[in-house]
């Protein structure tokens, strides 16, 4: 893939910049929130979130979608919920005496999969597989999604209770796993008064600002962003870390380690590193980019030992801890 040239540079920016304008008149506060959804629409990956109710999820994924006027859809992950229910089915049509193809909601450009660990194991992979081969296959007949395609997919922390637990192999294929915060008294206050200005109620819609055709734009773009040898050497050295800790971080630390990253955290830091350099305007990427990435892309990949949940030990200490000991080019 070719640099980009300076006009396509100065392009993606202003896309970008007119995406996050439209997204902030709606959104109030989750910086890091927005940072994640954007990395994972340029890179062409997915997100998992993590939080508690209310934390504007749903708003956040609809209004990425308004931006880009791209088709959005929210699919509530329930015990009984059927792969047929996210990636669609045959429905026999009794005039014609034939059976036509009725596409799930899975055929969308932002899909929230909202409290994905709820559904069976059966619809997770259903899910999992179309966002891996970006197809579905229904009665045979395999259908192409819609490009681009983000799945949001959310987690509860709070409620265990008649819950599947994701396995590790299929969080591995998110991109990303961001975290999300309560907001400050500030930012609850503003979006109280939003409220009263008519900017949150039900049915409002975020300006569209941009076209699916510029997603693809930024996508080509950050492709095209130059990584250089000593990052790429970074990025590897960290992910062998993960997986050989005992010489790295002590014995202490690395027993609390049960698996390191696989080389998709490897892809995961290049792709995302490039999307997070466009964000910043640059055509090449920094170590400082990595770094800054370094727990949503490694905190749903660094698995950590039940001694380690005991101790009440986050995998966010020990992937500092990972990073403390490979050296910054």
């Amino acid at each position: 893939m070719n640099p980009p040239t300076a006009e396509r540079l100065q392009a993606a920016r202003d896309i970008v910049g007119r995406i996050s304008g439209a997204y902030s008149e709606r959104i109030v506060g989750q910086e890091n929130l927005r940072t994640s959804l954007l990395i994972a629409l340029i890179a062409g990956g997915h997100v998992l979130l993590e939080s508690v109710p209310g934390l504007a999820k749903t708003t956040a994924a609809s209004t990425l979608a308004d931006t880009i006027d791209g088709r959005f859809k929210r699919i509530q992950c329930t015990p009984d919920l059927l792969p047929s229910d996210i990636t669609g089915s045959q429905v026999y049509d009794a005039q014609t005496g034939s059976f036509r193809t009725v596409l799930g909601p899975v055929h969308a450009n932002v899909v929230l999969l909202d409290e994905i660990n709820r559904s069976s194991a059966k619809a997770q992979s259903a899910m999992l597989e179309a966002m891996q081969e970006r197809q579905t296959t229904i009665g045979g007949e395999s259908h192409e999604l819609p490009d681009p395609f983000l799945v949001i997919a959310t987690q509860n922390p709070i409620e265990q209770e008649g819950t599947y637990e994701l396995p590790e192999a299929q969080m591995d294929r998110f991109l990303l796993k961001e975290i999300l915060q309560y907001p400050s008294p500030q930012e609850e206050l503003e979006v109280l008064d939003r409220l009263d200005t008519g900017v949150l109620a039900p049915g409002a819609h975020a300006a569209k600002v941009a076209s699916l055709a510029d997603v693809t734009l930024l996508q080509e773009v950050a492709a095209g962003i130059h990584v250089s040898p000593e990052v790429r050497n970074y990025i590897v050295g960290i992910a062998y870390v993960t997986r050989n800790p005992e010489q790295y971080i002590g014995a202490e630390r690395a027993r609390l380690i049960t698996y390191g990253a696989s080389p998709r955290a490897s892809i995961a830091f290049i792709r995302a590193s490039r999307a997070l350099a466009l964000l910043n305007g640059r055509d090449h990427v920094l170590p400082e980019d990595v770094t800054n990435l370094r727990h949503v892309v490694l905190r749903h990949r660094v698995l950590l030992s039940y001694e380690a949940e005991a101790e009440g030990i986050r995998s966010e200490e020990i992937i500092d801890a990972v990073f403390g000991a490979v050296p910054v080019p």
